[in-house]
């Protein structure tokens, strides 16, 4: 078992919510599902947690009730190689109710906020011009889902 591993709290879908993102990341895998039992507080053999990982990071989520909601203080970053990983990700993280936001931020349907961010912006970001990096930024505070080559080319504008 991990040291740290995010504990992710829900009303009553986490078990949903982990087959939704086990469906959305290639590399993951759902695990134990518990269940409450005599003891309560939730009715005897609903689900308590349910434990999945995406790319070797374990999660577990909580059927905890209503009392606590996501917001964008706390957030997954999802680092894309290509811009057909950005639409994917952001495609199937939308579906179904998810929200787009600015600047590669995005909600889905259970209200998680997830970052959608090409390593290219990063590198544009941090370039050595200042002025690059700047444009290239510039770029991006205008866009939802991030455009790399719109990136690219703002950014390489003299």
């Amino acid at each position: 078992m991990p040291k740290i591993t995010p504990f992710l709290w829900f009303d009553n879908n986490a078990e949903e919510a982990a087959r939704f993102y086990t469906s959305v990341f290639r590399n993951s895998k759902m695990g134990e599902v518990r269940r409450y039992g005599d003891a309560g507080p939730r009715p005897k053999g609903s689900v308590m947690v349910a434990s999945f990982s995406i790319e070797g990071v374990e999660f577990t989520a909580l059927n905890g009730g209503p009392h606590f909601k996501f917001n964008e203080s706390v957030s997954f970053v999802v680092h894309c190689k290509t811009q057909e990983e950005v639409d994917e990700y952001w495609q199937k993280l939308t579906a179904d109710g998810g929200q787009e936001s600015q600047c590669g931020w995005l909600k889905d349907k259970f209200g998680m906020s997830w970052q959608i961010t090409p390593d290219r912006l990063l590198e544009l970001i941090g370039d050595k011009d200042p002025g690059k990096g700047q444009r290239a930024m510039q770029a991006m505070m205008q866009m939802k889902k991030i455009d790399i080559a719109k990136i690219e080319q703002a950014a390489n504008q003299k």
